[in-house]
């Protein structure tokens, strides 16, 4: 008699529970993808006022503009990206080719096989931070002027990173306010937004810290990068602890480029000299989770100066 021998097969361990998991059945939809989902009304509605609340506190002459999701590669390219977050970075492809070269990789689908080896890059990425088709569109102005340029720019952004953590999404909304002119006017910009953003985050009623940071760089190289950023006091976060203090949540930063982005444009002031820029960027959908967070899934039991400051009616039981 023969005897087939199996050796048992381990389950897999469960992934350990995270402190946010307990909003994800009211907030969004699974989508078969980690960190990109549809959003529920109750949590929309809540990203469309805190969207409304950053306008009130927009600076006076500041230009308004709003982005697609995706922008042009070529203009990534020059404005270094590449070069420092290549893993983050999301391309948009497409079946390219004449008739029959398209019509062949779909058979290929069809026939059980990998249509996707048919794929050729467009020219198209998906943005990964809102700011970045904005310096392109400042350099076609000319010179900037003595007072500088403010805008007020949004758009859907993408960063490569998978996560099942709720306050890590690989798509999610950004907002921006960006400043180019002289480096004392780009610095007293970001010195307003850091104690403007403060209060903000105190009205909204989060618990928070404000501290210096660096962005994530690629490779050795990056974190040499990393190093000088932070010696140089060139980024800050605001950090909520959604999870622990240890590990907190950046919901908002303040990021002084110098003159990176002006060199690599050719943004110029009136005498000639590379402008440079900052920008003070909010994390629309962290934000949104951090007020749940900390407030609860019930929207109608949230502090009455919070509710009142996004605009909801009173409470009939006060």
């Amino acid at each position: 008699m023969n005897v087939a021998m199996f050796t048992a097969r381990a389950e897999p361990a469960p992934s350990p529970a995270d402190p946010l998991d307990h909003l994800a059945d009211v907030l969004f939809h699974e989508m078969g993808s980690p960190g990109v989902y549809g959003r529920t009304a109750l949590y929309e509605d809540i990203v469309e006022r805190l969207a409304l609340l950053i306008t009130r506190h927009r600076e006076a002459d500041t230009e308004v503009m709003r982005f697609p999701p995706v922008m042009n590669r070529a203009q990534l390219e020059r404005s270094g990206y590449l070069k420092s977050f290549p893993n983050l970075l999301g391309c948009v492809c497409g079946l390219h080719g004449t008739e029959s070269e398209i019509d062949a990789a779909v058979s290929r689908f069809d026939a059980g096989g990998d249509w996707t080896v048919s794929l050729s890059p467009a020219d198209l990425v998906l943005s990964p931070a809102a700011c970045y088709p904005v310096y392109p569109i400042a350099a076609s102005r000319g010179p900037v002027p003595a007072g500088g340029w403010r805008f007020d720019v949004g758009a859907e952004c993408f960063r490569r990173e998978p996560s099942r953590h709720l306050d890590r999404l690989q798509s999610f909304r950004m907002r921006e306010f960006v400043c180019i002119g002289s480096p004392e006017h780009v610095s007293a910009f970001r010195e307003r937004w850091i104690v403007r953003a403060q209060e903000i985050a105190r009205d909204l009623g989060l618990t928070f810290t404000v501290d210096y940071a660096s962005d994530p760089f690629f490779g050795r190289v990056g974190q040499m990068m990393a190093v000088s950023q932070k010696q140089q006091s060139l980024k800050f976060e605001l950090l909520v602890p959604l999870r622990s203090e240890e590990r907190p949540t950046a919901c908002m930063s303040f990021n002084y480029h110098r003159d990176h982005f002006g060199t690599a444009w050719g943004i110029v002031d009136e005498a000639g000299e590379p402008a440079h820029t900052a920008c003070v960027a909010f994390g629309m959908d962290r934000l949104a989770v951090a007020m749940f967070h900390t407030h609860g899934k019930n929207v109608a039991r949230w502090p009455a100066a919070v509710r009142d400051l996004l605009g909801f009616p009173p409470r009939s039981d006060r």
